[in-house]
């Protein structure tokens, strides 16, 4: 999706910014807010996918609502960032919020993806290598088949994960490390770096397939389906990919947060 703002209309949407943040014109905010919904429709669209058929749309579009809301109101024009980018991450955020705040996962399936993750952590970490699916079966005392069984069933938890606490009692977030929208100072540069670095090597140690898969949804924003195509794979495959490659991210990143604690 272009998420670029049509040159014919970037003069008036300057305009309408400038208004709102020099003046506090409600009429210009009320207009930004009408200009950009369809980033609601787009965000709510791709989460969309996956998830339980108890989770409507129209829920996941209020959640999203007060997302470009907050993202109008607290977008800095001076930063030189682009509007569209910063919206879709707090829409994406605010979406995420509100299904926590439901709590729509059930805590069986939090349960099995806990069991996963910590299963590559250990894993991967004892053989500082990706581990395959027989390794983890036998960790978890399963046959491969009722492993990719519960791939299948944490697969809906695992499209919200990198939104997830790096550790429950912290805000900090594993997409935070992704997108930075504000300025650090230097000992959280430092920190940051680090992880961001830990993040890279632990993408680095997916399988090509799964690579392909974080690739093709977190940067291209392509939906699970569209990647299914590209890849001649079927849904569920692709959503298990994707559930593996999450899975080992999160533990990955949780070691080098034990370490960072640790220096």
């Amino acid at each position: 999706m272009d998420l670029s703002i049509p040159e014919q209309h970037t003069n008036d949407i300057g305009t309408l910014w400038r208004s709102w943040k020099q003046s506090g014109d409600p009429e210009a905010k009320r207009r930004l807010i009408e200009h950009y919904v369809s980033l609601v429709d787009y965000v709510t669209g791709r989460l969309a996918i996956g998830l339980p058929r108890n989770v409507s749309k129209d829920d996941l579009a209020s959640y999203g609502i007060m997302g470009l809301i907050d993202a109008v109101e607290k977008f800095d024009l001076e930063r030189g960032l682009q509007f569209e980018t910063y919206a879709s991450w707090r829409i994406r955020g605010s979406i995420i919020d509100g299904l926590r705040q439901a709590d729509w996962v059930p805590r069986s399936v939090r349960e099995k993806a806990r069991k996963i993750e910590e299963a590559y952590q250990r894993l991967e970490q004892q053989h500082l290598r990706s581990v395959s699916d027989g390794e983890i079966s036998e960790y978890l005392q399963v046959s491969e088949q009722e492993f990719q069984q519960m791939l299948q069933e944490v697969s809906v938890a695992s499209i919200v994960s990198l939104e997830d606490p790096i550790r429950e009692e912290e805000a900090e977030t594993r997409m935070t490390l992704l997108v930075d929208e504000r300025a650090k100072n230097p000992e959280d540069s430092v920190r940051e770096l680090f992880l961001k670095e830990s993040l890279a090597k632990a993408i680095e140690r997916l399988t090509e397939k799964e690579r392909t898969v974080v690739s093709l949804f977190y940067y291209e924003e392509l939906s699970l389906g569209e990647i299914a195509e590209v890849m001649s794979l079927s849904p569920s495959r692709i959503s298990q990919l994707h559930s593996k490659a999450i899975l080992r991210l999160r533990g990955h990143l949780s070691r080098a947060k034990d370490q960072l604690m640790q220096r």
